[in-house]
């Protein structure tokens, strides 16, 4: 095996991690948060973790990390309750422990140069545009000017209200936001098929390319899209770059059993410089060019 494919040897850790929080939300929608320092230490912008649910259940489930504190060396996760594990995880409460192994996989990297990063969040593709929100908010000497939509079907999972940072290009009756990211001053809007008040009526992606739209040729030049979420979302998002040609990245979701590259069970094929290869999403990725996975018509 050579050195390049080892590049994650070393870094991801196994640790027994104390549940601090567990909060519900509509749609069996939970935020979990456990006490797991060396992977609050290391985790990155588009990294997850592989962590056991129950002692029921021996298959370890992969969660996108949406938070993490290296410093208080907790880190934080968004789910869906959808399947056996997920349904035995909800029932985890204050003290429980969990077997977590992570962070894993490769994260998002933002240039310099775009400091104009589009945001895209699908669903439980939202937690990792709220980790490279709050890196990029923290990256304070880059000048980075981020955007941050996400779009959901179901209640969202986290407070909302009306945004105190008007965005020049997006409808003026959308106004609905994070809560969070507002406080942070990171300009965000929702967007949803349900009519949830203040939020745009339709596909995120739509409202992307309605700000877009509005976006002089000089800075478009400074735009970089990065999206996580639904499979159609992410095809979406990768046909919108390239009509605009932005550079864009995206990660993928996938099911997975060992999530450390031995069992390939959750490989995808992507486009190379050498030609068409099935790469594992758990450590080649999750995170990808988008023009790769998903490459440009003919």
């Amino acid at each position: 095996m050579s050195g390049e494919q080892k590049h994650h040897r070393g870094t991801i850790f196994v640790e027994d991690a104390e549940v601090i929080s567990q909060i519900r939300w509509p749609g069996e929608q939970y935020i979990l948060r456990v006490h797991a320092p060396h992977c609050a230490a290391n985790a990155t912008p588009g990294s997850f973790a592989h962590l056991t649910c129950d002692p029921a259940v021996p298959m370890r489930r992969p969660l996108s990390i949406m938070r993490a504190d290296a410093n208080a060396g907790w880190v934080e996760f968004l789910y869906k309750v959808i399947g056996d594990g997920l349904r035995h995880l909800h029932t985890r409460t204050k003290g429980d422990c969990l077997s977590l192994m992570g962070p894993i996989g490769s994260p998002f990297v933002p240039h310099a140069d775009r400091p104009r990063t589009l945001l895209i969040g699908g669903g439980v593709g939202i937690p990792p545009m709220i980790f490279l929100s709050e890196y990029l908010k923290n990256n304070v000497e880059k000048h980075w000017n981020p955007l941050v939509l996400m779009g959901s079907e179901l209640p969202f999972p986290f407070e909302t209200r009306s945004s105190t940072i008007m965005i020049p290009g997006v409808p003026g009756r959308v106004i609905a936001c994070m809560q969070l990211l507002d406080e942070w001053g990171i300009s965000n809007r929702l967007a949803s098929w349900s009519d949830f008040a203040g939020c745009y009526h339709g596909y995120v992606t739509d409202l992307a390319r309605t700000w877009l739209d509005t976006l002089e040729n000089m800075h478009l030049q400074e735009v970089e899209i990065f999206a996580c979420g639904p499979t159609a979302m992410l095809k979406a998002t990768a046909l919108l770059a390239q009509e605009y040609k932005l550079p864009c990245q995206v990660s993928l979701e996938e099911f997975m059993a060992c999530a450390v590259g031995g069992c390939a069970g959750c490989n995808v094929l992507v486009q190379t410089d050498d030609g068409p290869l099935m790469q594992r999403v758990c450590v080649d990725g999750p995170v990808f060019d988008a023009n790769a996975v998903y490459p440009p018509a003919a």
